[in-house]
């Protein structure tokens, strides 16, 4: 699997190695399907989890890209938990959005259960600004200048608390492969089918009934559009249509 940051039509970021998988993996796939490129930036190597390591997270997060298709996953290997808004911060990721040059970046909750993902939204977002900006000068994994690039729209997908979306992505048809994306990381999820890891601490996202959880609430997103099942996000702009009878 690629580590270098690439040009894709879609990135998605995400504070620890699973986060994409979890909430927005079904989406990528589905686009991934329709011809569009992708790319994964994960902020931090998950080391203060409760279950695994560094190591073992960042192999199954390469693992997990290889299924879906992804043209690069990147590791900006911040400080899982201590990762907080600073200037070099703010430049690593811009450094990544020059190369990608994403339209789309999904990135995640603005709020949730977990203090880390409110401020990677925050981070994602502002970065998404600021490398629109000439003056802010960062150089690519070559050491050439880069250009300005901002993203045409940035998605904050649902994560542990159901909090109401602004839209919803139809995954019915790749909702069982993204399980199996889920599943790669085999040291955080499932743990009753893995005696490799089954005698490390249990945790609220270890057990079989996480795992029902995320089909359960993939079928409530999807009900009011009436998909099997469904992902769902958050946008900090008013999104625009132009076409009223396309919409689901």
């Amino acid at each position: 699997m690629n580590t270098t940051p690439s040009p894709v039509n879609i990135l998605a970021i995400g504070v620890h190695p699973d986060d994409v998988e979890l909430s927005c993996s079904g989406t990528l796939l589905r686009h991934i399907d329709m011809g569009y490129t992708v790319g994964l930036l994960d902020l931090t190597r998950g080391e203060l989890g409760s279950r695994g390591s560094a190591e073992i997270r960042t192999k199954e997060a390469q693992e997990s890209a290889r299924l879906m298709g992804a043209k690069f996953r990147h590791n900006l290997d911040l400080p899982d938990g201590f990762m907080q808004w600073s200037e070099e911060t703010i430049r690593a990721i811009v450094r990544v959005i020059r190369a990608a040059k994403p339209t789309i970046v999904l990135a995640n909750a603005p709020a949730d259960r977990h203090p880390d993902h409110g401020r990677a939204a925050k981070l994602a977002s502002d970065a998404c600004f600021y490398s629109g900006l000439v003056k802010i000068e960062t150089e690519d994994y070559s050491g050439q200048p880069q250009e300005k690039w901002r993203p045409k729209a940035l998605y904050h997908y649902v994560q542990d608390r159901n909090i109401k979306p602004n839209l919803t992505v139809d995954v019915s048809d790749f909702f069982e492969r993204k399980m199996e994306l889920i599943l790669c990381f085999k040291s955080q999820f499932n743990h009753e089918h893995n005696d490799e890891y089954a005698g490390e601490p249990e945790t609220p996202i270890s057990g079989e009934a996480f795992m029902a959880y995320q089909r359960a609430k993939a079928t409530v997103y999807g009900r009011d559009a009436d998909y099997s099942y469904a992902e769902a996000f958050v946008m900090e702009r008013l999104p625009g249509v132009r076409d009223l009878v396309s919409l689901d």
